[in-house]
């Protein structure tokens, strides 16, 4: 069945110019956002932050108030892969924030109320964030500043406005257990445009996404849930036609419209998909200890870092932030800083004339249920082009991809809230000459259409993956 918020989400996605103009028009507001702005960061000693410590009682760091998040130790033990036993810092965060799009028609098109949000980590100060996004100790108020501009919209809402309602997972290898809710709400009447929001449509967040730092990972993981329902392929053709394609990757574009759109041709159908979850799951345990962050193996505490020995992977320092348009301008904090630049791919080929995706079942020690759907590659903790580090699947296809068969290659930062100017490289690669044959156990190839049916489901598709589906486009 298509549903009227499937085509319109359609419309919105053909839709290139809205009431805010072109993209050129938007990326010049953000540019006047960014340069109105007053942003400063600077790193400071751990133990100096204002109204966090060390809890000696439990070896982590946490707000005074217990709210807002704490960075603890854990020891991880698992019977998957080469490493089985480690220790690390991580973030728990167990409250599930707001991640929410309100979307109005203007002209007929659905528009996607977006903030020109800053946030601390940001590598480009302002970048384009959902209408909301707030933990509940944001919106709550716990810090004591100024309310969270639209909350009203999506506490109470009525179920008709309601068009995606999920709750989605956070990195697996930072968060413990963390999820958020992604939501979209669609409103019928006027509302009041603040300063830093503006009305943008799906077809312009899809473009803006081929810039680097410009769209921000909470915008991208919504986005990503967003599903257009299941055509024939005579009506896609239509789609097709109408748009009238003659532009770079116009081919690539087509074929991946197919994928999302199609319900019916694949070589693995749901069941069996299912069933290879499942038994990974039942095969591979992990298990997590808490551990006193002072007595982590192969990590040191030094006065204005936790960091790995080897200097690898990521690391915990503290920060003095004063931000201009926020709730609160001022205020200092922990975050996580990474050592190295990440890379998160998915190669994708066309089989039985429907491209599809190559999926890992990647076990991670934050993960709710053990395993995730996530990209083909993804390298974001260790850094992959060490020659000690471990070998990582068709690394060496991607990297060596001929550039007329790179769908898409951006950087595109992770969440600037909790992570210190961290960008991962995403890119889409296409084996056009069938190089791919064999694969290991733990990956399986899925149509778009199959990743966006799993999608609509808690806790299936890894924000990794989220963030490379929310990137394609069809125009």
């Amino acid at each position: 069945m298509i549903k009227n918020s499937n085509l319109a989400f359609i419309k919105s996605m053909f839709s290139t110019i809205g009431i805010s103009g072109d993209e050129k028009n938007i990326l010049h507001w953000i540019k006047e956002q960014n340069n109105k702005a007053t942003v400063i960061v600077e790193r400071i000693e751990l133990n100096s932050i204002n109204k966090w410590g060390f809890n000696y009682d439990s070896g982590s760091i946490q707000h005074d108030t217990g709210k807002f998040f704490t960075i603890q130790g854990i020891e991880v033990s698992t019977n998957w892969g080469s490493i089985n036993n480690w220790d690390q810092p991580i973030i728990n965060q167990p409250e599930i924030g707001y991640l929410g799009f309100i979307v109005k028609e203007f002209n007929g098109v659905l528009h996607f109320l977006m903030q020109a949000k800053i946030e601390p980590g940001n590598i480009n100060h302002v970048q384009l964030s959902p209408t909301i996004q707030a933990t509940k100790s944001n919106y709550n108020q716990v810090h004591n500043g100024s309310k969270t501009l639209y909350l009203e919209y999506f506490k109470n809402p009525n179920h008709k406005e309601i068009l995606l309602d999920q709750l989605q997972s956070e990195q697996g290898s930072r968060f413990l257990k963390k999820r958020n809710r992604n939501i979209i709400i669609e409103v019928k009447n006027e509302i009041t445009l603040f300063d830093n929001f503006i009305w943008v449509t799906l077809g312009q967040i899809k473009n803006l996404m081929r810039y680097d730092n410009i769209v921000n990972m909470d915008t991208r993981t919504v986005v990503s849930c967003i599903n257009y329902g299941n055509y024939e392929f005579n009506a896609i053709l239509l789609f097709d036609y109408i748009l009238n394609l003659n532009k770079q990757h116009a081919n690539m574009k087509f074929e991946f419209m197919k994928s999302a759109l199609i319900n019916d041709i694949y070589i693995n159908d749901v069941n069996e998909i299912i069933h290879k979850i499942t038994n990974i799951k039942s095969s591979y345990d992990i298990s997590i200890k808490n551990k006193p962050l002072s007595k982590l193996k192969e990590w040191m505490i030094l006065k204005d870092e936790i960091s790995r020995e080897d200097g690898k992977y990521f690391k915990v320092i503290a920060v003095n932030v004063s931000i201009s348009n926020r709730e609160v301008s001022t205020w200092q904090q922990p975050m996580i800083q990474p050592s190295q630049t990440g890379l998160c791919a998915f190669v994708c080929k066309k089989i039985q004339g429907i491209m599809h995706f190559l999926v890992q079942l990647k076990i991670e020690c934050g993960n709710r249920d053990i395993v995730e759907l996530a990209p083909t590659i993804q390298c974001i903790t260790g850094d992959y082009s060490l020659k000690d580090s471990q070998p990582v699947a068709f690394l060496n296809f991607v990297l060596d991809a001929d550039k007329n068969n790179v769908f898409i290659d951006t950087l595109q930062s992770e969440e600037g809230g909790r992570f210190y100017q961290e960008n991962n490289r995403n890119i889409i690669v296409i084996d056009a000459n069938d190089e791919i044959d064999k694969i290991p156990e733990n990956f399986v190839w899925l149509t778009l259409n199959q990743l966006l049916y799993f999608n609509t489901f808690n806790n299936y598709l890894n924000i990794q993956a989220r963030n490379l589906i929310a990137s394609i486009n069809f125009i």
